[in-house]
C-alpha cells in the first residue's frame, strides 16, 4: 500500500531522517514509533502530503506522490482518512456536521443522504445517534476521538492515518479504542498507520512497527522481533513506554 524509499530530511544541521526505507502492507496495522524529536510526526506528514519530501520517494497505492499534480493529489487523498492527535473537530459544527463535512466537500450527495451516512459512521465507532446533535465542547475526550475517527471514515478510505489516537485517554477508554481500531480494520479491510507511545497498543494492536532514533530506522518488525533484538535503543524505548504509558 505504501512504499517509502530513501527518505532524508534535515532542518538546518539537524538530521531528522537519514536514508529511511520501509513498506506498509495492505490490511495491516502499522506503527511509527520513536522518542520526542525522532521525526515520526514529520514522516507521517510527508506521507499524507502535508510536508514536502526533501529527498527520496513515497509511493501510495502505486503512485509516486512527489510527482503528482495538485488535482491528482486531491484525488488520491480521497483514498485515506486522518485522525489528528487532538481530534481537530470544528467547534462551530455539531457531531453530524463534523462527520459529514468530508462528504459535503468531496461529493455531490444530497444533504439528507450525507446525514444518513454520517449517522452510520457514528454508529460504526460505537456512539449513539443522540450524540449527533452535540457540539465538541459537550463531548468527553474519548467521544471526541471516536467522532474524529468517524469523520476519517466518511469517504470509505482504503487507509487510515492515526496520530496518537489514545493519548489523553484513561486506560479503559484507551483499551476500548484499541479494540475499536482492530475491529474496524477487520470489518472494513482497512490499512491503518499510526503514531503511538502506548505499550498496550504496541504489544496488542500493531502487526508491525518501526522505531526511529537519531535519524535512523532502528528496527522494523513485530513486538517479538523488538524484544528479541537485544538492542539498547529499542529496550530503552520500550521501557520508557511501559513506565510512562503502560500503567
Amino acid at each position: 500500500m505504501i512504499q517509502v524509499r530513501n527518505i532524508s530530511t534535515s532542518f538546518g544541521e539537524k538530521v531528522v531522517h537519514d536514508n529511511i526505507s520501509f513498506d506498509i502492507k495492505k490490511g495491516e496495522i502499522f506503527g511509527i514509533l520513536g522518542g520526542s524529536g525522532s521525526g515520526k510526526t514529520v514522516l507521517l506528514r510527508q506521507i499524507i502530503m502535508l510536508d514536502a519530501i526533501q529527498k527520496g520517494e513515497i509511493d501510495i497505492l502505486g503512485q509516486n506522490i512527489k510527482t503528482l499534480k495538485q488535482s491528482q493529489r486531491e484525488h488520491i487523498k480521497r483514498n485515506w482518512g486522518v485522525l489528528f492527535q487532538f481530534g481537530a473537530l470544528f467547534s462551530s459544527l455539531n457531531v453530524i456536521e463534523n462527520i459529514g463535512i468530508m462528504l459535503k466537500e468531496n461529493t455531490k450527495l444530497p444533504q439528507d443522504l450525507i446525514e444518513d451516512i454520517a449517522y452510520t459512521k457514528l454508529k460504526m465507532v460505537g456512539l449513539d445517534s443522540r450524540v449527533g446533535k452535540l457540539y465538541p465542547e459537550e463531548l468527553s475526550g474519548g467521544m471526541k476521538k471516536r467522532v474524529a475517527l468517524a469523520r476519517s471514515l466518511a469517504l470509505d478510505p482504503d487507509i487510515v492515518f492515526l496520530d496518537e489516537p489514545t493519548s489523553g485517554l484513561d486506560p479503559a477508554s484507551a483499551k476500548a479504542f484499541d479494540t475499536l481500531i482492530s475491529e474496524l480494520r477487520d470489518m472494513l479491510g482497512l490499512t491503518v498507520v499510526m503514531i503511538t507511545h502506548e505499550l498496550n497498543t504496541i504489544k496488542n494492536v500493531l502487526d508491525r512497527f518501526l522505531i526511529l532514533s537519531n535519524g535512523k530506522l532502528e528496527i522494523i518488525g513485530t513486538y517479538k522481533d523488538a524484544v528479541n533484538a537485544n538492542n539498547d535503543t529499542i529496550n530503552r524505548f520500550l521501557k520508557l513506554s511501559k513506565e510512562n504509558f503502560g500503567k
